[in-house]
């Protein structure tokens, strides 16, 4: 099941963003799992009592400005807005309550999500508590104490997020069907892509808005199966500010790839690998999503005998974190390769479901194992006991040691390769857990 989406929205200025380092600072400073992994400081994976959820920045709502810049981050935060599953609306207590707060509240009203209103500054609560009872008068709910530089208050403001999430998607986590996010930057022919599938499907089916998520969910079937692609094509905002629809375009493709089980990220043959594609690639690569790479408008490029190979290499060498993404090299314009994208889809559906017997694991353990001593230090060797795989999606390893601070990531990788040599999973990460056992049990 999916992360439970949390936006915080607020006028300028009232401390969003030290409210969105302090809350995500440490998580993202703590996750170093795969090096190479592009994070975007608009959004964070926030754990609060064994309850993970992302946590989205956005810019200030200035209600009625005029301003274009001011404006175009009106019209993200309402990207956020309705992507989210539960609001957190910041005020400022010592500005206390101003007009454009009760205009905010309004616009959150309509959403029909969840809000929980924090009250920022509230560096002593003696001294400020009277301030913050003001903003009852907003009608949003009970306000909750903060200080963001602080650090104050966030237990009970993060208890009462979280307690929205139990509804949760029933819908969505009952629905077996495979989930294909289509995500790219903007015009690499991601709606062409969508468009011909679901034409060369011949099945007609009405777009259906993704619930409250900010795609398009469209039925398809391909040789006797369905799949759901969620199209965040038809996301894209008119807008000349191209950074911040750039940035703004992460909110939607962390939603997109949140709600998937297979991300198809859609290049441009012309442009190559970009920063924001190694961006998007990222999200999918640290959610264990399996992981369709498409070259789009491969009509266009002119071509030797070696243009595959070398175009595939620098696809490999610039996101070195996912070697075993599925590469393929199509034209939606023309319809050249298109079969080969289901093909690959299914291919990393059946690798991410697949399970390995324990016997069958450890076997290649111990021969990988013999064939490079494990590290040590100070005299302290490390020992590897026994591999185990405890689920799918990505498929998940644990692995029992003598010493977890001997098992160093390149180790980790090493067992990782060897377990791809054996039976490929292609398309889909694999994750690792180490747990520490004693030397005598």
């Amino acid at each position: 099941m999916s992360r439970p989406i949390v936006a915080i929205v607020g006028r300028p200025n009232v401390g969003k963003s030290t409210l969105f380092n302090a809350l995500a600072g440490e998580r993202i400073s703590i996750v170093k799992d795969y090096p190479g992994v592009t994070r975007d400081r608009i959004y964070a994976d926030v754990t609060w009592l064994n309850t993970q959820f992302t946590m989205i920045d956005t810019g200030g709502i200035e209600p009625d400005s005029k301003d274009m810049m001011l404006s175009y981050m009106r019209e993200q935060a309402q990207i956020a807005i309705d992507t989210a599953d539960v609001i957190i609306f910041l005020v400022d207590v010592r500005q206390g309550l101003v007009d454009a707060d009760s205009k905010v509240a309004d616009m959150l009203r309509r959403s029909g999500k969840p809000v929980v209103l924090a009250v920022n500054k509230v560096d002593n609560f003696e001294k400020f508590m009277p301030d913050v009872y003001e903003f009852y008068n907003l009608g949003i709910g009970e306000p909750f104490p903060i200080s963001g530089s602080g650090k104050l208050g966030f237990g009970e403001l993060l208890d009462e997020v979280v307690s929205h999430f139990t509804s949760g998607n029933t819908e969505e986590s009952t629905d077996e069907r495979p989930r294909i996010a289509i995500v790219g930057k903007p015009n690499v022919g991601k709606s062409s892509i969508v468009n011909k599938l679901v034409g060369e499907t011949r099945v007609i089916v009405s777009n259906i808005a993704g619930t409250t998520r900010d795609a398009i969910d469209t039925p398809i079937r391909r040789n006797g199966k369905e799949y759901v692609l969620i199209d965040t094509a038809g996301l894209r905002r008119k807008s000349k500010i191209k950074e911040e629809l750039e940035r703004f375009s992460i909110i939607r493709t962390v939603t997109a790839v949140e709600r998937a089980d297979v991300t198809v990220l859609v290049i441009d043959a012309t442009e190559g690998v970009t920063e924001q594609d190694a961006k998007i690639a990222g999200i999918a690569h640290d959610r264990g999503k399996g992981m369709v790479i498409v070259v789009n408008k491969w009509d266009l490029v002119e071509k030797n005998n070696n243009t595959v190979k070398e175009y595939t290499a620098n696809i490999k060498s610039i996101l070195s974190f996912m070697p075993y993404a599925e590469i393929i090299f199509i034209s939606a314009e023309t319809g050249q390769r298109m079969h080969r994208l289901f093909e690959a889809v299914e291919v990393v559906i059946q690798n991410q479901n697949l399970r390995i017997a324990t016997g069958v694991l450890n076997e290649i353990l111990m021969e990988a194992v013999a064939l490079q001593q494990p590290p040590s230090d100070k005299g302290k060797r490390l020992r590897l006991y026994y591999i185990t795989q405890v689920s799918v999606k990505p498929p998940t390893f644990v692995i029992f040691v003598n010493d977890k601070e001997l098992m160093h990531y390149s180790y980790t990788r090493y067992i990782e390769n060897k377990i791809r040599e054996a039976f490929g999973f292609s398309g889909t990460p694999l994750k690792f857990i180490i747990r520490e056992r004693k030397e005598n049990s």
